[in-house]
């Protein structure tokens, strides 16, 4: 069970608007090591923001 949660780690997506919204996620080191940014949702300024990993 351990190298499951090596491969496929939880992380947690920041919004870039300051708001302090995040979303929880898995993802696969395999195909993206390095930091990931996505555009997501943010109800907060209720429009769609890159959203950061952080660590």
């Amino acid at each position: 069970m351990a190298s499951r949660t090596e491969l496929r780690p939880i992380i947690r997506l920041v919004s870039t608007a300051g708001t302090g919204f995040t979303y929880v996620t898995r993802k696969n080191r395999r195909t993206t090591p390095d930091r990931m940014v996505l555009r997501k949702y943010d109800p907060v300024v209720r429009r769609h923001v890159d959203f950061k990993e952080s660590r």
